[in-house]
């Protein structure tokens, strides 16, 4: 289980342990919080071709899904 602050998660990286699209390095550009700072959206962008995707961001913390930082 990767630990994940959120208040560190804005422009941290991570690698798909299964490529999505061919895309295996991403990295988070948005996060947004509510008035309790419990995070409410968060927006990953894939390096290579700068698509970008809401994601569930407890997501995060599976390792059978993500890898923290780019490997």
């Amino acid at each position: 289980m990767n630990k994940i602050s959120p208040k560190k998660l804005l422009n941290s990286k991570w690698t798909a342990v299964s490529p999505l699209n061919k895309e295996k390095h991403f990295i988070i550009i948005e996060v947004e919080y509510d008035e309790d700072a419990a995070v409410v959206s968060c927006l990953i962008e894939a390096v290579m071709s700068k698509c970008s995707t809401q994601i569930y961001w407890p997501d995060l913390k599976d390792t059978q899904q993500w890898v923290q930082g780019w490997k």
